[in-house]
């Protein structure tokens, strides 16, 4: 299985960050800075796992979160945000969200997060 991961996030250290680590790890790694790079990354790339800013310019991270699930149900997407509260957390769960990281995040969390997506992600497609 193609092991390919979306990184949006509009601050551009995190995304060279994020991109660096995931792909020392062997991963492919797209990266977009706001929802419609993040977009036309999905309908040229496709994505497996995205982790996603709340907070971005324009299209913000929910209606994004909402979108890429839209194009593939079967996507593993997770919320990231440096201001979490409650009622984010519940909008991210009820905009089918797999769950939810609160910034500053640990590289070993989001490795395995990542790991345990393709996991499930490989056990579906068995189906």
């Amino acid at each position: 299985m193609n092991r390919r991961i979306l990184v949006v996030d509009d601050e551009q250290p995190i995304r060279d960050l994020l991109s660096q680590a995931f792909s020392s790890m062997g991963y492919q790694v797209d990266v977009a800075a706001d929802g419609d790079e993040a977009l036309d990354q999905v309908a040229v790339n496709g994505a497996q796992l995205v982790f996603l800013d709340l907070k971005l310019p324009g299209l913000n991270g929910l209606e994004l979160g909402k979108r890429i699930r839209k194009f593939n149900p079967l996507a593993v997407v997770y919320a990231m945000t440096g201001y979490p509260s409650l009622f984010e957390l519940a909008d991210c769960r009820e905009a089918g969200f797999d769950d939810y990281f609160r910034k500053p995040v640990k590289l070993q969390v989001l490795f395995k997060a990542a790991s345990d997506a393709f996991e499930r992600l490989e056990r579906w497609r068995d189906f």
